[in-house]
């Protein structure tokens, strides 16, 4: 059973504020919960409807019923399970290989599909600019599906990082050169906009060098692609001539 005060509690850790305050996110789904036990980030709490998880100890593991799970999850159908874990210390950047910064994503599904395929692709690193949605977002976490255990992100004042760098600077831009005739290389930070209005000016200024992924249909009129699709292809692209 679960009290109204944890459900109090459980349910203000959908906020930003209160994450950062209390130093806890949580995570739902049996694939989520496990990736997250199996790496180093340290439970807080369990609760699920199942008699499962019997790794975890019984005093970090409560069974609750399907309408107590409703009143705490932040999902329309809930899984059968939430974990409340540990917010872990920043990890120490890496400033080499290939970098991926994100320049305002608000979008949580984005954030978190765009974890999954760093981690997909083997890219180590997520820089963010401070207006990027927070990482530890529940849906975020769900979208990540355990990539977020895999794959550092930090929160920096982007332009600041993109212009101490000694790395070259990729951005991309509808009138910038074909990737699939550029020579990519192995280092670098490859940069992507916000879903609405792209790389902000401030940051254009600085990128060294502008791609684009072209249109192929023949009447030429999608206007963009989905931020997290582009991803994929210029990831794809980097790591194929890598």
């Amino acid at each position: 059973m679960v009290s109204k005060n944890q459900i109090k509690f459980i349910s203000s850790l959908h906020q930003k504020k209160q994450r950062f305050a209390n130093q806890l996110f949580f995570a739902e789904g049996v694939k989520v919960i496990q990736e997250l036990l199996q790496s180093n980030f340290e439970l807080e709490h369990l609760y699920t409807t199942l008699n499962d998880f019997e790794t975890v100890r019984a005093s970090k593991r409560t069974i609750i019923n399907d309408q107590e799970l409703k009143k705490i999850s932040a999902l329309s159908t809930p899984n059968s399970c939430l974990a409340v874990f540990k917010i872990p210390a920043p990890s120490n950047m890496i400033d080499s290989g290939l970098i991926l910064a994100l320049d305002d994503i608000r979008d949580p599904g984005n954030l978190g599909t765009i974890l999954r395929l760093c981690d997909w692709f083997g890219i180590k690193q997520i820089v963010c600019s401070k207006e990027t949605v927070d990482i530890y977002n529940p849906k975020v976490v769900q979208a990540t599906m355990g990539s977020i255990t895999r794959v550092n992100v930090s929160y920096v004042d982007l332009k600041l990082f993109i212009a101490q760098t000694k790395l070259p600077v990729f951005g991309t831009f509808m009138d910038g050169e074909n990737i699939y005739k550029s020579q990519l290389p192995h280092e670098g930070i490859i940069i992507m906009g916000n879903e609405a209005n792209g790389i902000s000016e401030e940051i254009e200024k600085i990128v060294t060098g502008r791609l684009t992924i072209p249109r192929f249909g023949e009447l030429q009129k999608t206007e963009s692609l989905n931020v997290a699709t582009a991803t994929a292809i210029i990831l794809s692209e980097f790591k194929r001539n890598s």
